[in-house]
């Protein structure tokens, strides 16, 4: 932990926020997902994040924002705040390479680009991350969030999360 009158820069504090694991899926991190959209110092001279949530009303804002909180009074500034930009919106095309290494390694199927056409394949579904196979289905519109959908595996008989693109 970093002493009250140590005082990290910017970039050292934007290293330090890309760590924080998102509340509802800790195998990413708030850079992973793209959720972190700057770190500097405002005009009053206080250390401030700005993030965009990954739609409105994301029950998981206010541990968000906690985490981010945390991780700037471990960076000797206490006062530093969060601000959230709603625009641009969000999107699934944020989300890193290795955030969706980490989801599908963690049996959640990763989002496809967000406003691409819809793949013609013929009745076959998303990849299972568990066995590969496309002969899935939709078993749910909503997950364990709202920004989840829930499929089966006609092949290993398993059901996965799915994020949704946004």
């Amino acid at each position: 932990m970093v002493s009250a009158v140590t005082r990290l820069s910017a970039e050292e504090v934007r290293a330090r926020v890309n760590t924080v694991p998102d509340p509802e899926l800790p195998m990413v991190t708030l850079d992973d997902l793209g959720v972190i959209r700057a770190v500097e110092v405002a005009a009053d001279g206080t250390l401030e994040v700005s993030i965009t949530p990954t739609y409105m009303g994301c029950p998981a804002m206010p541990a968000i924002e906690a985490g981010i909180g945390e991780a700037l009074a471990e960076c000797g500034h206490p006062d530093g705040r969060v601000r959230q930009l709603l625009s641009p919106a969000w999107t699934t095309d944020w989300i890193s390479a290795e955030g969706r290494r980490k989801l599908s390694e963690n049996g959640i199927a990763p989002p496809g680009a967000a406003g691409a056409p819809l793949p013609v394949r013929l009745g076959l579904g998303l990849p299972c991350p568990n066995c590969g196979s496309v002969a899935t289905r939709p078993q749910s519109a909503f997950g364990a969030t709202r920004c989840q959908a829930v499929l089966v595996c006609t092949a290993c008989q398993e059901t996965f999360a799915h994020l949704k693109a946004m």
